[in-house]
């Protein structure tokens, strides 16, 4: 595909033919290592591979700030220091997928919008706005968090003309960074397409268990969608437990049990011992951090749970893989994060007036 892009200039995903099957922003960051390494006469993959472990270092620095922002310096560094040895976030930098360049960005858009809820700019906003939208053309999956974001922040807050106008500043930012990908389908395709128009992930998501032989439909002479349709009508009016296990907690448990460690390549060694047990540990924490968080719900922090919460939906709603928990997983970090920075408060007696874990300066 980036060979097809650099050589004929036509964008397109498995075809020939110009197409908008993926978003640009992982094909279009190897197009650029391409050139760099003169792939002609040199593999591109080394070069990648280093600029992913540069990624990785800000998402480790981003993780650092946003937990010492929240609940102070030790919540940061407890956070970096947990990401640092999880097994998948040092195994992925060699992988050839959107994880590091999707989770570094996942990172700066939620550091500038806990920006936003502290300074109250339209720069802020708009900076906010502008990586969501580098974010979205990197995995498209993250378009619905704006929503989440400033409805969390309404609620909190109480201010409508405030959080809306700021709302609308962050999604100029984002409309500004998904423009040029709208133009150009627009020119090349002739039809309007905001982020990719690949259907295969949510058709396979129809399927329960991923047996995707149990012909509950009829699927000849039927595009991808309109059998996806048929078996989701059929699914909850005919087999309605199963799908409706399924959509809940069966793909959240496919999702989240384990850590992500493949795609077709194994990792030479562990990282770690017992990785899934520390897997398992972190997602605990931060589910017990959570609910904690939500007994005094009007804070900054709580952005993360609201965040943690929408993508974990948003999943549902297609085919699910362990591959998916990879950039959720520095928000479970940081949520762990606040009970180990509690807990040593607690052991050295450092207790607020209201008997709550001392917070970040910021906030």
């Amino acid at each position: 595909m980036v060979r097809q892009l650099l050589e004929k200039g036509v964008y397109a995903y498995k075809s020939e033919e110009p197409n908008a099957q993926v978003s640009p922003g992982y094909p279009l960051l190897m197009a650029g290592s391409y050139l760099l390494a003169d792939y002609k006469n040199h593999d591109p993959y080394p070069l990648i591979r280093y600029i992913q472990v540069g990624f990785s270092m800000v998402t480790l620095w981003l993780v650092y700030a946003v937990g010492r922002m929240l609940r102070g310096e030790w919540a940061g560094i407890f956070a970096a220091a947990a990401l640092a040895v999880y097994p998948p976030y040092v195994w992925a930098n060699g992988a050839i997928l959107t994880e590091t360049l999707a989770a570094m960005l996942f990172m700066l858009y939620i550091y500038l919008q806990l920006k936003v809820f502290k300074k109250e700019t339209n720069v802020s906003a708009l900076l906010a706005g502008g990586v969501l939208g580098l974010l979205v053309l990197t995995r498209p999956e993250f378009l619905i968090l704006i929503v989440p974001a400033y409805a969390f922040y309404w609620l909190w807050k109480k201010r409508s003309v405030h959080v809306v106008k700021l709302a609308i500043v962050s999604c100029l930012g984002l409309f500004l960074t998904l423009s040029p990908w709208i133009v150009r389908n627009m020119v090349t395709l002739h039809e309007f397409v905001l982020t990719a128009t690949q259907v295969n992930p949510f058709a396979a998501g129809t399927y329960p268990n991923k047996n995707y032989d149990d012909d509950m439909v009829d699927r000849k002479g039927k595009t991808q969608m309109e059998v996806a349709k048929e078996r989701l009508k059929v699914g909850f009016t005919e087999h309605t437990w199963t799908f409706v296990k399924w959509y809940t907690i069966g793909k959240t448990k496919y999702i989240y049990g384990r850590m992500f460690f493949g795609a077709g390549h194994a990792p030479m060694y562990p990282v770690i011992p017992f990785g899934t047990l520390y897997h398992r540990m972190i997602l605990v924490a931060g589910f017990v951090s959570s609910v904690a968080l939500l007994r005094k719900w009007r804070q900054p922090a709580l952005l993360l749970v609201v965040l943690v919460v929408s993508i974990s939906i948003t999943r549902l709603a297609f085919v699910p893989e362990f591959r998916y928990n990879f950039t959720a997983m520095p928000l479970f970090i940081i949520l762990a994060s606040f009970l180990a920075a509690a807990a040593l408060d607690y052991l050295l007696g450092r207790r607020t007036m209201k008997g709550q874990p001392s917070v970040g300066k910021e906030f």
